[in-house]
């Protein structure tokens, strides 16, 4: 039997996307996305607890978040949980868990509107074809496993 590792957020973005190059020239995106949950406690009061999830994306994927998204776009990413680890400045050993990104839709408009139930939401990126916004994204997992962190101590 296989394993399934598979990740679907709709959130917004907490800042414009990082994107930056490997030594090798491939581009990479870090995105910060929150997702929201609302519930009654037990006293009727109403609370919002937020989650925030690191993301990143690879190649083509990377160079359109980074041309297309920013901070307070409502998104919708899908991919797959990676954790990685390095040795920090202090010898410590540390670990960072994300999504690695396969596909990235923008679910509004940008300018604060939400898209309409008629209307489809716009995908930002096709991975494997390194289409342009308006086309369709059908996925395959290209991206490398891991990308080794700079001399920082935190690797993004």
């Amino acid at each position: 039997m296989s394993s399934v590792n598979k990740v679907i957020l709709i959130g917004r973005l907490g800042q414009d996307p990082d994107v930056r190059y490997t030594a090798s020239h491939q581009p990479v995106a870090h995105l910060s996305i929150a997702t929201s949950e609302n519930y009654t406690n037990k006293n009727g009061e109403r609370v919002e607890t937020t989650d925030w999830h690191r993301v990143v994306a690879w190649g083509k994927l990377a160079e359109q978040a980074g041309e297309y998204l920013s901070k307070g776009r409502l998104v919708y990413v899908e991919g797959r949980l990676q954790t990685r680890s390095w040795v920090g400045k202090d010898n410590q050993k540390r670990y960072s868990t994300e999504v690695v990104a396969a596909v990235i839709r923008f679910l509004d408009s940008g300018k604060g509107e939400r898209a309409s139930a008629s209307q489809p939401p716009r995908p930002a990126v096709d991975e494997q074809r390194g289409g342009a916004p308006e086309e369709e994204a059908a996925v395959d997992h290209a991206e490398p496993q891991s990308a080794p962190p700079d001399d920082e101590d935190v690797p993004f």
